[in-house]
């Protein structure tokens, strides 16, 4: 251990820090860091201690002078500003100047003699005239002779705490024996929609007006306008490759396919081609970038499928047979969690001899579809590959596209999901899905943004997928879907759904399971996306409530507040500077009415518990005068199960009246 005696200044206990600086924590462009840490030196000296920043591609550090909270906490903020990967850390040292300073007021209001304090002070601006620049060195010796010649006791005083002196002081400080924090810790700094975006899932294959027929990307921009008004801005597509013959599924995941079966999209790979290559049904590569670019018209992106698995018709495995598996009988090994089987489908082999060309050419799928216009990546199951390739795929993409964004589909274990957010993954699906009680709720988001889990796992909340219909949504009719969609929008700055099943709120499930019956996984569906009772106008009013409010747009401002009816959850969300308060109240009860009292702290919201306020529903439009802390609340789930109030916290008074003055 090397130890320099003079250095006297202790920095620990900083935060935020991830694993002791092994990962960064995530930002997006415009928010702020904030950081603090312990510090502290020997004695009664009081220390300087500053931030230092630097943004990608800088070479000097900003320096963001800390300050002092309570006991030896001190803090400081700065803001990113750009994408990229900010570095960060904490120096300190012992601040002669400002101890002089603070006990020569002490004595001078214990009228005691000064004059050799004076003259330690002019010694320490000597000292820092000498690193000064040509202009302040003439500034700072002009302080010295101010000093050395003012007689009056009161005026020394006085010119020794000028402002402008002591902001040269704090310019010019001697930091040679500073301390530093030791680690320079880095925060991955994304564009908005890593952590505000709405996505809508379709299969495209499915998305041909006439019944029968396969559908096309040309079929996909048809309904672009109608994705666009319910409010979404990413269109996830599922795999859009080429799919596999040999061990096709049938329908509802038959073992056994039939001739006109189109098997699962998930099976990648066939005589047509691989990872680069477009499912021939769906159109040319030309197609897919007419897509891509048709989608910016509508403020909408593609985000498309990553699934490193291959059918056992992909080209690679006769082109890379290393890269695979094989079984004792000659065999290739499919995937398996037993006793489920997929034997259409082949993991790679991330233990063969071979791996480096394996990563290297993973990437270049990647790389392949970001030169095509694709921003956005929905990952499969990244659970099921290495930690070390993804850390190491996504900081390769980054480093040159650090516009790309990468959402985690891994429903595994806890610890498991918030190590990939950790090593790079910027969303992550969660358990939401599967939460149902207002215990459940609130125990879950509040691991989510309370604790460091929201420095680095930024959650994307899915009511649905192709793979999972809850319980809530087989039982609970339409009131469950119109509930799980506000939970969804309104805890989480970022949400999906996969349609046209949710909007038509389909809840036919193969028995005893949460899976679609007839899924459309294994089989081109056609719906009538305006039948009676669909939920396309809701969605579109839920998603316009967040597009308007600022409060909605992040995730970690998230506060429960109580009710007397255990069927109702209350949260509110704020702005920093409360220019936008919401309040979302919601019966979890699909099958009855709920009624009940809520307590909201209003004075945090700066309204005197005497003065009333406005509350207005954004999605009835009602309007309601409240008092106090204490409001009632009713609801008919087949009415409407949730509440998202706006507050207003200044009513009109008669003042404000046109004739009034």
């Amino acid at each position: 251990m090397k130890i320099d005696g003079k250095k006297r200044v202790v920095i620990e206990n900083l935060q935020p820090e991830i694993d002791g600086g092994r990962f960064p924590i995530k930002r997006i462009v415009g928010e702020k860091v904030v950081v603090t840490a312990d510090i502290f030196a020997d004695g009664h000296d009081t220390v300087w201690t500053n931030v230092l920043c630097k943004r990608p591609g800088d070479n000097k550090w900003k320096e963001v002078p800390m300050k002092l909270r309570e006991n030896d906490r001190w803090e400081a903020v700065f803001v990113v500003e750009e994408t990229g990967t900010y570095l960060y850390t904490i120096e300190g040292g012992v601040d002669h100047f400002t101890t002089w300073r603070r006990d020569l007021r002490k004595k001078f209001d214990a009228n005691q003699d000064i004059r050799v304090d004076i003259l330690v002070g002019i010694q320490y601006i000597t000292d820092s005239s000498q690193r000064a620049s040509a202009d302040d060195k003439k500034t700072l010796l002009a302080y010295i002779d101010m000093l050395k010649t003012e007689k009056n006791r009161q005026k020394t005083v006085s010119i020794a705490f000028s402002e402008e002196l002591g902001n040269l002081m704090n310019e010019y400080r001697d930091r040679k024996f500073a301390s530093n924090y030791g680690k320079e810790l880095s925060v991955i700094v994304d564009r908005k929609k890593a952590i505000f975006s709405t996505w809508y899932e379709r299969f495209p294959r499915s998305c041909s007006p006439e019944p029968g027929k396969h559908g096309t990307f040309k079929d996909c921009e048809a309904i672009l306008p109608e994705i666009a008004k319910m409010g979404f801005d990413v269109f996830y597509l599922p795999p859009i490759h080429p799919i596999g013959r040999t061990n096709r599924k049938g329908k509802n995941n038959s073992p056994v396919s039939g001739q006109n079966d189109v098997g699962s999209p998930w099976a990648i790979g066939s005589q047509e081609g691989g990872h680069k290559s477009i499912h021939p049904h769906l159109g040319t590569l030309e197609d897919f970038e007419r897509l891509i670019n048709k989608t910016r018209d509508y403020d909408i992106e593609i985000a498309l499928d990553l699934a490193f698995q291959c059918s056992p018709d992909h080209p690679y495995v006769a082109e890379h047979p290393e890269w695979f598996k094989w079984r004792p009988d000659g065999s290739v090994q499919y995937a398996e969690n037993p006793p489920k089987k997929y034997e259409d489908a082949l993991p790679f082999n991330f233990e063969t001899e071979q791996w480096r060309q394996l990563w290297e050419e993973l990437k270049s799928v990647v790389v392949f579809w970001v030169e095509r216009g694709v921003r956005i990546f929905r990952v499969d199951n990244p659970h099921t590959k290495p930690f070390s390739f993804w850390e190491w795929l996504i900081n390769e993409v980054k480093s040159k596209y650090p516009d790309v964004l990468f959402l985690s589909e891994a429903f595994t274990r806890p610890k498991v999901m918030y190590y990939l957010a950790k090593l790079g993954f910027t969303q992550s699906y969660t358990y939401f899905t599967w939460r149902n009680t207002k215990r459940e709720f609130i125990e879950y988001i509040t691991e989510l943004v309370q604790t460091n889990v929201r420095e680095y796992f930024r959650p994307n909340f899915w009511p649905n997928t192709p793979d999972i219909l809850p319980e809530h949504l087989q039982y609970g009719g339409r009131p469950a879907f119109m509930i799980r969609l506000i939970l969804a929008a309104t805890l989480s700055s970022s949400y999906g759904i996969f349609g046209p099943d949710f909007e038509l709120c389909v809840s036919e499930a193969l028995p005893g399971k949460e899976e679609y019956l007839n899924s459309e996984k294994y089989e081109v569906k056609h719906c009538d996306w305006d039948r009676p009772g669909n939920l396309k106008d809701f969605i579109a009013r839920v998603n316009r409530v967040r597009k308007e409010n600022p409060a909605l747009q992040t995730t970690g401002n998230v506060q429960f507040y109580e009710a007397d009816n255990g069927y109702l959850v209350v949260y509110g969300k704020t702005t920093e500077d409360f220019s936008n308060i919401l309040l979302v109240v919601v019966n979890l009860d699909p099958y009855h009415s709920q009624s009940g009292w809520i307590r909201i702290p209003i004075n945090k919201f700066g309204i005197d518990a005497d003065q009333p306020y406005l509350v207005h529903d954004l999605l009835s439009d009602g309007k309601y005068i409240w008092h106090g802390e204490n409001n009632y609340v009713e609801f008919k789930p087949h009415n409407l199960p949730a509440h998202i109030f706006k507050v207003r916290k200044k009513l009109k008074r008669e003042t404000d009246f046109d004739y009034f003055l």
